[in-house]
């Protein structure tokens, strides 16, 4: 069989695998209460329209009725309103479809397992062994996951993976394009570009190649591990300085870190520069960078508090941390005074914080070394990353590195809810941070010190840093 038959085979499936998917849905239904609930539970609603103006936020709603009205899919759906919510910021919110997976007989998943190996054996004959600019090829999340077949189809290229059978993967002619991932959450990206000649960057999401494999060179290698870790770790680089990667501040991740940071303890503390890598890191919790801090310190910390709104929505948050098991006294006791003020104030923000507009961080030591910290940033870093550099950059030992970030911190505390005929999942926060408006961060990020500009590659920021510290 010639690969434009397995192209053929291929364009079937995906065809079948969208029909089970996009299952119809009532979207006008949907949208409106999507827009009933942010307009009255969300915490930066108003803020967005005192920020841009009544009419235009007619206007848009206007124009997405318009596009809702032929939406037939859910993920269609899902999609539009999206496009919506992005029109009060550019993160801290989602809407998505929930139940969609396909429902997909044997023959089906038969069917999609012949198709992969014969793309497979396909690309290996079709492929040369000397390297070519091309997608195509076969790749992989990282190793021991779905492996991915991408071939070139028209102008573009088509991807599907291996027992996921709801990714799919759209790249266009202008190395834009879409996939999605298994939630049917659709995800774009401006450019798939290659990083080295083993790496396919779309977006925020990484490929590996696994065939056919090139050889990169060693400042290529290292970056690729680098950027692709899913967990934190401490490398020395130099005499003089340490590299420490924290792809993530989630939650989960916190006793990683800490753990990372105490095994690693003589060395941080004994070695004159530090290198923090936070590109990527999409926030997750505070707490997860609480131990990283006594090593920027040298002095007192500022923490802007929050405001929450009050709705019975809202409060259903507090009441629903009543009822989890195993809480102390005191943190009942906590947790009901809270309640108390929420239900006193419907429709009011109200200050959780005993009224405290900003915290104060104070801490007994202030280490010797690291004498100099750097921390590189980029485009991706939101929520708790950007928290992190807020507090970060108070210390003295502190720069950061790199390009502005997204700036997705100033909303927060987001809160998932489910449509009432369960067809969409819609997420919006809860609390406004009183950094409004004099140092909002929304919209506008947190510049570096040091910009590092667009004739510097990705791959050799690291160096430049290091560079810089030790020269």
């Amino acid at each position: 069989m010639e690969i434009r038959k397995a192209i053929f085979i291929l364009t079937i499936l995906l065809s079948s695998v969208s029909l089970f998917a996009q299952q119809k849905c009532n979207c006008e239904e949907s949208f409106k209460w999507v827009k009933e609930t942010f307009e009255k539970n969300d915490a930066g609603f108003e803020y967005a329209i005192q920020q841009k103006g009544k009419a235009v936020y007619d206007k848009h709603n206007d124009t997405i009725l318009a596009k809702i009205k032929k939406a037939t899919t859910k993920e269609k759906c899902a999609e539009i309103m999206h496009e919506w919510l992005l029109f009060f910021r550019k993160g801290h919110l989602s809407v998505s479809p929930i139940n969609t997976k396909p429902t997909t007989d044997n023959a089906n998943t038969n069917n999609s397992s012949q198709t992969l190996s014969i793309l497979k054996k396909q690309i290996k004959e079709h492929l040369s062994n000397n390297y070519i600019a091309s997608f195509e090829g076969i790749w992989t999340w990282r190793p021991g996951s779905d492996t991915i077949c991408i071939i070139k189809e028209n102008d573009g290229y088509t991807g599907m993976a291996s027992s996921n059978k709801a990714w799919r993967l759209k790249i266009k002619k202008d190395s834009s394009g879409r996939f999605y991932i298994g939630n049917y959450l659709l995800q774009n990206f401006d450019k798939a570009e290659f990083i080295g000649k083993n790496m396919l960057k779309l977006g925020t999401t990484y490929l590996n190649r696994i065939y056919p494999k090139f050889q990169d060179n060693d400042t290529i290698a290292f970056y690729v591990n680098e950027i692709t870790a899913t967990k934190p770790f401490i490398q020395k680089l130099s005499s003089k300085t340490v590299l420490f990667r924290i792809p993530t501040f989630n939650g989960t991740q916190k006793e990683v870190i800490d753990s990372v940071i105490a095994i690693n303890n003589n060395l941080l503390k004994s070695t004159e520069n530090l290198i923090i890598d936070i590109r990527d890191n999409g926030g997750g919790k505070d707490d997860s960078y609480d131990n990283i801090v006594p090593l920027l310190y040298t002095n007192p910390i500022r923490i802007t508090n929050v405001e929450f709104l009050s709705t019975p929505l809202n409060n259903k948050v507090t009441e629903d941390e009543l009822s989890e098991p195993n809480l102390s006294e005191s943190d009942k006791n906590k947790l009901h005074e809270e309640l108390r003020k929420l239900n006193d104030n419907p429709g009011k923000f109200v200050n959780l914080d005993s009224g405290r507009i900003v915290d104060i961080q104070k801490l007994d030591t202030v280490f010797p070394f690291p004498k100099n910290v750097a921390i590189i940033i980029n485009q991706n870093n939101v929520s708790s990353a950007e928290q992190f550099l807020l507090a970060a950059k108070q210390s003295k030992k502190v720069k950061l590195y790199g390009v502005t970030t997204m700036g997705v911190l100033d909303i927060s505390n987001m809160y998932f809810v489910n449509s009432p005929n369960n067809q969409f999942k819609l997420g919006y926060c809860l609390s406004k941070s009183y950094r409004i408006p004099d140092m909002a961060i929304d919209g506008k990020g947190i510049m570096p010190d040091y910009y590092i500009d667009k004739s510097i590659p990705n791959t050799q920021w690291l160096s430049f840093v290091q560079n810089i510290l030790e020269n």
